[in-house]
């Protein structure tokens, strides 16, 4: 009975941590109003040095390995916080790691692009 029993946690434990591996809803919830005005100024940014195509092309060609890509960015943490404020920096860092964070940006560069296009004067 006891390896039976044994056996069955086994085989639930599995089933939910497949549950959890497959899930598709991001553990962490929605992007907030703070991250989407961060992506936001970052978009505006790109847009200002005429760099969306490549930046979205880049972007949408990496969107598979987008949480890899955030551990790139806290690998090279030491070497470039000192040109960039750390706080923004890990927030970027939480941001593209979640499923929605790449795709959130690639939106943003878009509707500051088209934005960009009609008031190209303004600052």
């Amino acid at each position: 009975m006891s390896e039976t029993t044994s056996k069955a946690r086994w085989i639930q434990k599995l089933r939910d941590g497949l549950r959890h591996a497959f899930a598709l809803e991001d553990p962490d919830g929605a992007l907030t109003e703070e991250d989407r005005a961060l992506l936001d100024r970052l978009a505006e940014k790109v847009v200002r040095r005429q760099m969306a195509l490549p930046a979205v092309l880049l972007l949408q060609s990496v969107r598979p390995l987008s949480s890899l890509g955030s551990q790139a960015m806290v690998f090279l943490r030491p070497f470039l916080t000192p040109l960039l404020k750390p706080a923004v920096y890990d927030r970027m860092t939480h941001i593209l790691d979640r499923r929605e964070g790449v795709r959130a940006l690639v939106d943003a560069i878009e509707v500051a692009e088209a934005r960009f296009e009609r008031s190209p004067l303004e600052p």
